[in-house]
C-alpha cells in the first residue's frame, strides 16, 4: 500500500503506511525494503537528511552486497541533490568499480540498475565540472537503457543531458527535454513531464514555446487534483475496511452471545449482554465523535494555511512572473542592461519565494524550540527595525505538547509578516509571561496601526482558527498612528 501511494504521490501517506508495517518486519525479512521506502518518501519531501538515515536503515538490514546496492546508489542520488558531489562520486564509483559490486552489475538482469549508477555518476562530474567525463558516463548510460528497453531509466538519462547542454546548446538541451517528456507521456509518468517542460521553459522564452508553458500549468493543476482525490480516496478504502472488520466482529460477538443465552436459558443474561454491548458502541461513537471533531478544526485550519499560501502565491508572484515572461518576450536580452534588468527581476522573485518558503516550513519543536523562535524573529530585524524578545525561556516549554508550540510559532510569524507587510514599525516588542495554567503573549508595536473593521483583510482571521484550534484566545488592540497591539492566551 506504501508503495501504491508514493506511486500517487501521497509521501506523507506512505510514510504512515509503512511505519505500520515495520513492528511485522521482525517476522521475516522486509525491513530493508519497508526502511527503502521510508527513505525515498523523505528524499520526495526534500527531507534529505532524513531520507540518508532510512537508506542506511535499510542496508544495515540487507544481508548481501546484492541488496545493499539499491539504497546506496540511493543515498548517491541524494548526495547529488545535497550537492555534496564527492561523497555521490565516491560512493558509484565503488558500486561500479569494486571487485565484489562489478560482479553482480555483470549479470544481464542488473543493467538496468548499472546504467542509473552509471548515469548519475556522469551527472556527479558534470556538476563537479568535470563537463566531459560526465556526458560520457551519461551517453554511455543511455545507450545501455536504449538496449535494454529501459524506456522508464531513460526519461532520467534524458533529463540530465537537457541539464548538461542547457548553457552549452540550447537546441541539443530542448531536444532531449522533449525525448524525456514523450518518454515519460508514453509512460503515464507526470513528475518528469513536469521536470522536462521546466527544462524547455527555462531554455526559451519566445512566444513560440509558451505553448510549453500552458502545457506545464494544466498538467500540474491536473496532477494536483489528482493525487487529492487519491488521498480521499486511499482515506476512505482504509476507513470502510476497518468499519467492516469492525462490525463483523461485532456481529460474531453478539451471535456467541446469542446462541450463549439460548442455551443456558438465561434472558436475563441476553439482556445484560445487548445492555453492555450499545454502552461500547455508545462510547465508541462518542469518541469517534470528539475524534473527528477535533479533526475538523484542524481540517480547517490546515486548508486556512494552503489558501493563505495559494493567495500569497497568486498576489505576490504571479503576477510579476507574467510580467518578467513578458519583459523577456518583448525586450531584447543581447544588450547588458537589459539583460541586468532581468535577472534583478527574477533575483527579487527568487528572494519572494524563499521568504514564502521559509514562513511555511518544519517548525522545530524539541529542545531547540526557542533557539528556532528567536532565529525566525531576528530574520524580521533591520537596521531600521528593532525586534525585542522577553521572558522566552522562563517558560517550561517541555511540558507543552507540540502542536501548541507549533501554533505559536506560526501565529508570531503571521504577525511579523503582517507587521512587515502593513505597519512600518521600527519597534516590535513580544513580552512573554508565565501563568499556570496559560501561556501568554503579549505583542506591540509602534506601526501605523489600522481600524478594528479592516483587521480580516490583513489576513489576522487566520490566527483566530489557529488559536481557536487549541482553545486558545486572542485580542487585538489597534487605532490609526497608533500603533499595533495583540494578547494570546494558550492553555498549556
Amino acid at each position: 500500500m506504501a508503495s501504491i501511494q508514493q506511486i500517487n504521490g501521497d509521501y506523507y501517506g506512505s510514510k504512515e503506511t509503512a511505519t505500520e508495517a515495520l513492528p511485522y518486519a521482525k517476522f521475516n525479512n522486509y525491513s530493508g525494503c519497508i526502511n527503502n521506502i521510508l527513505g525515498v518518501a523523505d528524499k520526495e519531501l526534500s527531507l534529505y537528511n532524513d531520507a540518508i538515515f532510512y537508506y542506511k536503515e535499510s542496508v544495515n538490514a540487507s544481508e548481501n552486497l546484492n541488496e545493499k546496492q539499491g539504497p546506496l546508489g540511493n543515498i548517491a542520488a541524494v548526495y547529488i541533490q545535497q550537492k555534496k558531489y564527492d561523497k555521490a562520486i565516491t560512493l558509484l564509483e565503488f558500486l561500479l568499480e569494486s571487485p565484489a559490486s562489478k560482479k553482480i552489475l555483470m549479470e544481464k538482469t542488473k543493467a538496468n540498475k548499472k546504467s542509473r549508477f552509471q548515469d548519475n555518476l556522469g551527472y556527479a562530474y558534470f556538476k563537479k565540472g568535470l563537463d566531459q567525463k560526465g556526458f560520457d558516463s551519461m551517453n554511455e548510460a543511455l545507450q545501455l537503457r536504449n538496449e535494454i528497453n529501459d524506456t522508464y531509466g531513460s526519461i532520467e538519462s534524458y533529463l540530465h543531458l537537457a541539464d548538461y547542454y542547457a548553457k552549452k546548446d540550447v537546441q541539443k538541451s530542448d531536444e532531449n527535454a522533449l525525448a524525456a517528456y514523450n518518454a515519460a507521456t508514453k509512460l503515464n509518468s507526470v513528475d518528469e513531464r513536469l521536470e522536462a517542460l521546466q527544462i524547455i521553459i527555462s531554455n526559451n522564452h519566445s512566444p513560440l514555446k509558451s505553448k510549453y508553458v500552458q502545457k506545464y500549468f494544466t498538467l500540474n493543476d491536473s496532477v494536483i487534483k489528482i493525487r487529492n482525490n487519491f488521498k480521499n480516496k486511499f482515506a476512505k478504502i482504509k476507513y470502510d475496511s476497518k468499519k467492516e472488520k469492525d462490525e463483523n466482529v461485532i456481529l460474531r460477538l453478539e451471535k456467541s452471545e446469542n446462541l450463549l443465552a439460548l442455551q443456558r436459558a438465561k434472558y436475563l443474561r441476553i439482556v445484560f449482554a445487548i445492555g453492555f454491548i450499545f454502552l461500547v458502541i455508545l462510547i465508541a461513537i462518542l469518541i469517534r465523535y470528539y475524534k473527528n471533531k477535533n479533526k475538523v478544526i484542524e481540517f480547517k485550519t490546515s486548508y486556512n494555511t494552503e489558501a493563505r499560501i495559494a493567495k500569497k502565491l497568486h498576489d505576490e508572484l504571479a503576477n510579476d512572473v507574467y510580467h518578467v515572461i513578458a519583459f523577456a518576450e518583448s525586450q531584447s536580452l543581447s544588450t547588458e542592461s537589459t539583460k541586468e534588468n532581468l535577472l534583478q527581476k527574477l533575483d527579487d522573485i527568487y528572494g519572494r519565494v524563499r521568504g514564502i518558503s521559509k514562513e511555511n516550513n518544519r517548525i522545530e519543536t524539541g529542545i531547540d524550540f526557542t533557539n528556532s523562535i528567536k532565529e525566525m524573529l531576528s530574520t524580521y530585524n533591520t537596521s531600521e527595525r528593532n525586534i525585542m524578545v522577553s521572558n522566552l525561556e522562563d517558560i517550561n516549554w517541555e511540558i507543552v505538547d507540540d502542536i501548541k508550540k507549533i501554533t505559536i510559532s506560526r501565529i508570531l510569524q503571521e504577525l511579523m509578516v503582517n507587521m512587515k507587510k502593513h505597519s512600518n514599525a521600527n519597534l516590535v516588542v513580544i513580552k512573554f509571561e508565565n501563568d499556570p495554567k496559560s501561556i501568554l503573549i503579549n505583542y506591540t508595536d509602534n506601526g501605523e496601526g489600522c481600524e478594528k473593521t479592516k483587521i480580516a483583510k490583513n489576513g489576522l482571521k487566520n490566527m483566530e482558527s489557529r488559536i481557536q484550534a487549541v482553545k486558545g484566545t486572542i485580542d487585538f488592540d489597534t487605532e490609526p498612528g497608533k500603533g499595533f497591539r495583540a494578547k494570546i492566551s494558550i492553555p498549556k
